[in-house]
């Protein structure tokens, strides 16, 4: 029994050693050398450089009306008892199907809301299924070009700018696909907010 023991004692102890310390001691620190922003989170800072305004890849809750707004989030609070958008802490999707009656109203009630934000904005324009629609982490901090334009009657005119001055910074944040083939092209919503604060 001791032959059998001994060996997977040591075995157990050494890939713990492995896999516990030195491959993500040896990742974390390759990361931090090599891509330390990223690593980091991507994090933004206020102009006295200390204080995080948000990240490039958790989206944020916006509601003013001078600002462009990102996707409808199905996060909740940490206890599950109320809605919570962008909850980092309890990231999750709403986990219903195409043909879920709930999904279907709740995407209504969303295009209701989002022409209800944007009066501006022609009927004849349809709303961009990005602006109704939750991602899967509830936390995309991403909206589509179309709904990037789809916002911009409602913030040129909170903030008394043209059309086309809000249109050229949707245009100088487009990313665009990735190896010019996959995906679509998007815009990171608060780089958007952060160049129309500083127009």
């Amino acid at each position: 029994m001791k032959k059998y023991i001994r060996p997977a004692i040591v075995v157990t102890l050494l890939l713990t050693v492995v896999t516990g310390l030195f491959y993500p001691g040896i990742v974390t620190a390759l990361a931090q050398l090599i891509f330390p922003a990223q690593a980091n989170g991507s994090l933004h800072y206020a102009s006295d450089g200390k204080t995080v305004i948000g990240s490039d890849l958790i989206g944020q809750y916006w509601t003013s009306p001078q600002y462009f707004h990102g996707r409808p989030s199905a996060t909740v609070s940490v206890d599950g008892s109320k809605a919570q958008p962008y909850n980092a802490q309890n990231s999750a999707a709403s986990n219903l199907g195409p043909t879920n009656k709930v999904l279907i109203d709740g995407v209504k009630q969303n295009e209701d809301a989002v022409r209800k934000e944007n009066p501006n904005t022609p009927l004849s324009t349809p709303v961009p299924v990005d602006l109704v629609t939750a991602s899967g982490s509830g936390l995309d901090p991403d909206i589509s070009v179309a709904g990037a334009l789809f916002q911009v009657p409602r913030i040129a005119t909170q903030r008394g700018l043209s059309e086309d001055a809000v249109k050229k910074i949707i245009t100088d944040h487009t990313q665009h696909r990735f190896l010019w083939v996959f995906g679509d092209e998007y815009v990171n919503v608060l780089d958007l907010n952060l160049a129309l604060d500083h127009k």
